[in-house]
C-alpha cells in the first residue's frame, strides 16, 4: 500500500517537473520576452536542442510508463543545459554576433562584470544563466525521481508484488 502512495506521489511530482521544464525551455526562445531573436536565429545553439521541451518535458511525461527512458532523457537535458550554461549565450558584442564567452570554460559565470560584453539581447547572460540553471535543477530532480521509480518497479517485480494483470475498476 505504501509503494502505491509513493508511486502516485512520484508520478505527480514527475508530471509537474516535466511541465515546468517545458515552460522554462519555451522561455529560453524569447530573451527579454522578445520574439525577434528566435525569428532571426540569434539564440544560443543549445536552446535548439529542445532539451526542456522534448526530452525533460514531453518524454518525461511518458516516462511514467518508461521510467528507465525518463532517466536517459532527463540526463540528456541535464548535460545539454550544463553545456549551454558553460558556453554562454550567443549575443551581439562590439565585434558582431558570436559566442562571447566561448573558450572560457564557464569562468564568466563567476565574474558578472564580463556580462556587459553582450550588448544584445539585453540581459541575455542573466536570462540564460537563470533558465539553464533551472533546467539543470529540474532535470536533476527528474533523474532522481525516475531512478526511485525504477527501483520501486524492479523491487515489485523481483519481490513478486508487481501485477501485470489489469484489475477491473483500476482504469
Amino acid at each position: 500500500m505504501g509503494s502505491w502512495k509513493c508511486g502516485g506521489c512520484l508520478s505527480c511530482l514527475l508530471i509537474s517537473l516535466a511541465l515546468w521544464s517545458i515552460i522554462v525551455n519555451i522561455l529560453l526562445y524569447f530573451p527579454n520576452g522578445q520574439t525577434f531573436y528566435a525569428s532571426s536565429n540569434k539564440l544560443t545553439n543549445y536552446v535548439w536542442y529542445f532539451e526542456g521541451l522534448c526530452f525533460s518535458g514531453v518524454m518525461t511525461l511518458l516516462s511514467v510508463i518508461f521510467s528507465a527512458l525518463g532517466i536517459a532523457f532527463s540526463g540528456y537535458c541535464l548535460v545539454i543545459s550544463a553545456l549551454g550554461l558553460v558556453q554562454g549565450p550567443y549575443c551581439r558584442t562590439q565585434d558582431g554576433w558570436h559566442y562571447a564567452f566561448e573558450g572560457t570554460a564557464g569562468r564568466f559565470l563567476t565574474n558578472s562584470s564580463e556580462w556587459t560584453q553582450c550588448l544584445e539581447p539585453a540581459h541575455v547572460v542573466e536570462w540564460n544563466v537563470i533558465l539553464f540553471s533551472i533546467l539543470i535543477t529540474l532535470s536533476g530532480l527528474q533523474v532522481i525521481v525516475c531512478l526511485i521509480r525504477v527501483v520501486i518497479q524492479l523491487s515489485k517485480m523481483l519481490c513478486g508484488t508487481y501485477s501485470v494483470i489489469i484489475q477491473p475498476g483500476i482504469i
